[in-house]
């Protein structure tokens, strides 16, 4: 069954309601008022064009969902300057990442790439925090930075298989290659299991910002995720390279490729869930209690 979303019957209710009145029809007034209230608004409306949303609403389902990972080790001060609180970083690792999302509920076929940096979150826990995104495909673009904060440009990122026995991804930005990932195809299986539980238990974090009409920020908040009903269905390990080329408008080689730590290529189905607000940066301080003399 087709789904027409609410913004789509609210905007086919007006359009309806407007011709009844341009035809005269019964209990119809051309002086009568026809207008979307405001609990229209609050109810209905969830993304933008309202009319006509960028992209339905969550959560996303991802089957066939290709990642090509690669983990280098980095300058540790490069990556405290770019890591926000209450996030803290212990060790110098980035994960350089080429995505294929042949099949993803919402967003159709699509592909992305991007470095996700190992944190501590406030707890404690090993995490990641997701510093920069490029794909190809307007949709989760919009979705990505506006429900969740995902840091997400448009540019031209491929993952394929190079002649016949390498696994290629590189990231266009414009006509610069700023990045160039190669590893062995399929050289040594890995445990299914520990990828799946990587995937699934590990807490995710985005720097969300989104901006007022003077354009300062109305929302900054650190948000917090996790991938839900994860089904590894291969995974893989070999011998890597990874290149990184600085471009003005796509910094990924501000994080210079020191050493080459591991790479993996996995295959799972897998779902997006809805986020939550981990720390809000706008939120009023608590006021400083100080002790009274007794």
């Amino acid at each position: 069954m087709r789904r027409i979303c609410a913004a789509s019957r609210l905007h086919a209710s007006l359009v309806a309601t407007a011709n009844a009145v341009a035809t005269g029809a019964p209990g119809t007034s051309p002086t009568e008022e026809r207008s979307v209230t405001e609990e229209d608004i609050r109810s209905k409306a969830f993304a933008m064009p309202v009319p006509n949303p960028a992209y339905p609403r969550p959560p996303f389902r991802f089957v066939n969902r290709e990642y090509f990972i690669i983990s280098y080790e980095t300058d540790l001060d490069a990556l405290r300057a770019v890591v926000p609180a209450p996030l803290t970083v212990d060790h110098a690792v980035v994960h350089y990442e080429f995505i294929r999302m042949p099949d993803s509920s919402g967003f159709g076929d699509y592909t992305e790439s991007g470095q996700v940096i190992s944190v501590l979150d406030a707890d404690g826990n090993r995490a990641n925090f997701t510093h920069s995104m490029y794909l190809d495909d307007e949709g989760p673009i919009a979705a990505g930075r506006e429900i969740w904060g995902f840091p997400k440009k448009l540019a031209s990122p491929r993952l394929c298989i190079d002649g016949k026995d390498t696994l290629l991804g590189t990231l266009d930005y414009g006509t610069q290659r700023i990045a160039t990932g190669t590893m062995g195809y399929k050289y040594r299986a890995l445990d299914t299991a520990a990828e799946r539980r990587k995937l699934a238990d590990t807490p995710n974090y985005l720097l969300k910002v989104i901006p007022h009409v003077d354009g300062s920020a109305r929302i900054c908040e650190l948000v917090r995720f996790f991938l839900r009903d994860v089904d590894v269905i291969g995974a893989w390990e070999g011998p890597a390279a990874l290149e990184l080329r600085p471009h003005a408008l796509a910094s990924v080689a501000d994080l210079p490729v020191r050493k080459v730590i591991g790479a993996r290529h996995v295959i799972a189905n897998l779902t997006l869930d809805i986020g939550e607000v981990a720390h809000d940066y706008l939120a009023p301080a608590e006021p400083l209690k100080l002790a009274v003399n007794q």
